[in-house]
């Protein structure tokens, strides 16, 4: 073969490689609840 086929080939193979490749999962963030909960004011004598 040609070197120009050669070369289309091999760079219409990494293409397709990289077009089939699965996308890395995104991470998911949870914020966590709290360890205690702060205290409310109700009134004077409650």
């Amino acid at each position: 073969m040609s070197k120009s086929i050669t070369l289309l080939l091999a760079v219409g193979l990494v293409g397709f490689v990289a077009a089939c490749s699965r996308p890395e999962p995104e991470p998911v963030y949870i914020e966590p609840e709290p360890i205690s909960v702060e205290p409310v004011y109700t009134g004077k004598y409650k």
